[in-house]
């Protein structure tokens, strides 16, 4: 008797919709992700098991490590806060270096070394022992100044929303008072941070963040 002859289908699998997904899903993740900005001085902060996150906007961080001090002021309040620096301490600044200021995320160098750091590229700013720190000893406390004149160029921006009907004075109450962030490195000496949020409560700015890492519970 003549045996029945099974017939062989093929177990090739097309994976054109597969990659075809797969490099979406890519394309997706790379255009939305953001990239890290360079830090002037990258710091390892405290763990902690809060998972609280700081608000994407509105928000100032004065990074601490190695008993320096460096700022970052939100990017819609640098130009006028570099402003107000200018017409306060008598300095003058290009339209240049105005720009230069506003694409620079952190900062850290006393005012007479401003103008130089602001000439550089951004490679070269963020390298190394290029940027000291500001000063926020009692003596030459330039810290407080940065911190006042960020909070006023920050509550200008509103002020004039509110002028301008595109906010209400309950938003206003919300919005206009720049938040704080300390970002200090976990092995920093107390007495620094300490200095810190005594510059704050000086200009009766009481709540703050403190930015930490995250940890396990069980650790």
């Amino acid at each position: 008797m003549a045996k029945h002859k099974i017939s062989r289908k093929s177990t090739r699998i097309d994976m054109t919709a597969m990659c075809d997904v797969a490099f979406l899903l890519l394309s997706f993740f790379v255009m939305t992700a953001t990239a890290k900005q360079p830090e002037p001085k990258p710091v390892d902060t405290p763990a902690s098991t809060i998972i609280d996150k700081l608000p994407e906007e509105g928000v100032a961080t004065i990074t601490v490590g190695d008993k320096q001090v460096f700022f970052t002021i939100p990017r819609a309040s640098r130009r006028g806060t570099l402003e107000r620096i200018s017409q306060e301490k008598g300095l003058t600044f290009t339209e240049k270096e105005y720009k230069a200021f506003e694409g620079m995320d952190g900062f850290g160098v006393p005012l007479n070394q401003l103008k130089s750091l602001l000439s550089k590229s951004s490679a070269v700013r963020n390298a190394p022992g290029v940027q000291i720190g500001i000063p926020y000893d009692t003596i030459n406390d330039q810290l407080s100044d940065w911190v006042k004149l960020a909070r006023e160029a920050h509550k200008a921006i509103y002020e004039d929303q509110l002028q301008t009907g595109k906010i209400n004075t309950e938003e206003f109450g919300k919005k206009a008072d720049l938040g704080i962030a300390i970002k200090g490195d976990a092995k920093e000496d107390f007495m620094t941070v300490k200095r810190i949020i005594d510059i704050l409560q000086e200009q009766k700015k009481n709540r703050f963040f403190l930015i930490t890492g995250l940890r396990n519970k069980d650790f």
